[in-house]
Formats: C-alpha cells, sequence, structure tokens
C-alpha cells in the first residue's frame, strides 16, 4: 500500500533506456514521456534519462550510479528471448548477485506458451532475474518484468511497458502529484524573461517553464506553470495572464 502524500517530501526516479537501436535511430523511443507521465500521477518525479547501448559495462556504470541517487530506477529494453538481451545479466554482475531462473516466471512462461509451441530454451532466458528479485506482472506477452530492490526492469516494446506500469499504479510510494496549467501568447520570450522570473520568485512552490516556438511567421511561446497545489497554481497562472496582459500581450489560456 502506498502511503499519504507528503507535500514536503520529492520522491525521484531516473530511466536507462537500453539498446543500440535507440542510439542508432533506427527505433525511435516512446516510453520516456509514458513513463513519465505515469511517475508523476503516482508522485514521483522523473529527474533524469540516460539512454546506452548493449553494452554491459555502460549498463552497470548507469544503473549503479542512478540507482543511489534517486528512490526509484526503472529500465526498458533488453529482457527478451534473443543473445543480445543482456539486461538482467548486466544489472547482476553490477548488483555483485547471480543470475537464476525465477519459478514463478518458469511457471507464468510455461503457461504463457502451453499452446505457442512450448518453453524452449529461447523463452526460458525470460525467466532469467537478478538474484532475489521479484516479478512485475505483464498480461500482455507473458514475460514478466523485474523488480530487485529499488529497480525496475521493464520491456522496451511501449505497450508491454504500458502493461507493466498498470500493474505497478499505486504500490510505490510518492508524494503529491505535480499539476500544471498552460497559457500562451505571441511574444518572443527575451522580452518577458524578467517578468516571468519575477513572477515565480513571488509565488513559492511553483515553478514556469518557457517554450518558444516560430509560427505562420510569428514568434510566440508558451508558459507552462508547474505545482503540487492547485491553489499556488492557480495564484502564479493568474498573475501570470494579468502580468503579460499589463505589459501588451494577450494570453490564451490553455497554450497556442
Amino acid at each position: 500500500m502506498t502511503s499519504a502524500p507528503s507535500s514536503d517530501r520529492i520522491w525521484t526516479a531516473a530511466l536507462v533506456v537500453i539498446g543500440d537501436e535507440i542510439l542508432s535511430g533506427r527505433t525511435p523511443d516512446k516510453n520516456i514521456g509514458q513513463i513519465a507521465s505515469w511517475l508523476n500521477v503516482q508522485g514521483i518525479r522523473l529527474k533524469e534519462v540516460r539512454v546506452v547501448a548493449d553494452d554491459p559495462d555502460a549498463i552497470g556504470e548507469a544503473v549503479n550510479l542512478l540507482r543511489v541517487r534517486n528512490d526509484y530506477l526503472f529500465t526498458t529494453g533488453g529482457i527478451g528471448p534473443t543473445h543480445d538481451d543482456i539486461t538482467v545479466d548486466a544489472i547482476a554482475a553490477a548488483l555483485g548477485v547471480a543470475v537464476e531462473i525465477h519459478p514463478q516466471a518458469r511457471a507464468v512462461l510455461a503457461r504463457y506458451y502451453e499452446t505457442r509451441g512450448g518453453l524452449t530454451d529461447a523463452r526460458l532466458r525470460m525467466a532469467r532475474v537478478p538474484a532475489g528479485a521479484s516479478l512485475i506482472e505483464n498480461r500482455m506477452s507473458g514475460a514478466p518484468g523485474i523488480r530487485h530492490g529499488n529497480i525496475f526492469i521493464m520491456a522496451g516494446v511501449p505497450h508491454i511497458t504500458a502493461g507493466m506500469l498498470e500493474s505497478l499504479t499505486g504500490t510505490l510510494e510518492g508524494g503529491s502529484p505535480l499539476l500544471s496549467a498552460q497559457v500562451g501568447c505571441w511574444v518572443a520570450e527575451s522580452e518577458i524573461a524578467d517578468l516571468l522570473g519575477e513572477i515565480e520568485r513571488a509565488h513559492e512552490g511553483c515553478q514556469i517553464g518557457s517554450y518558444p516556438f516560430f509560427r505562420e511567421g510569428r514568434t510566440g511561446a508558451n508558459f507552462v506553470v508547474r505545482s503540487t497545489e492547485q491553489a499556488r497554481l492557480d495564484r502564479c497562472v493568474s498573475d501570470l495572464v494579468v502580468g503579460l496582459e499589463a505589459v501588451g500581450y494577450p494570453v490564451l489560456v490553455g497554450g497556442i
């Protein structure tokens, strides 16, 4: 069970995206966005992301660094049935534990593949875990994800990752979800940079992000206000709208 949210405690997570196919540009990553969004609902901030090759040393280095400076570490990719799926081995080595066949994972895979050609040696690879791990349910393709301490080892296929996240929903301790609201106007952000800073400083517990764009031959920007408290968020947005319009820039609530 999750504990009651605490506004004073900021829970953080990191993500290691694993795969040569990501770094080569062959496969676009779709997991960063969905994991970040899911974590936010759980009251956990995604603080950093690393993309690493299918290389044991690179995986191990990233895992050992990020797991100790964040509350949670997620990895995606490299837990399939083929020879180049090395994530489990690399993480086990980084943790200094053996790799073992998880009996529950073996049973799950045996049931799943009973009418699909049986549990071959290649498929059995997906039951391998770092010793001492527990499983993350996967309703999509049988092969489970893996949890070892604060590390969550998940599939790289986005819809399978989504299913694993669903299984984890409500099970991790976190704080208050980060709320956000957006406004936009046709202005070069450099013209109102001082105003943005003043408004953010005047509203404790709020952050304002500025995202400029160029469309239809015009320069504009969307401003995203974030806070864990709705009342603070509303006050900051209100003052931002008033401030922008006071210096001659009409605002579109919701963004442009």
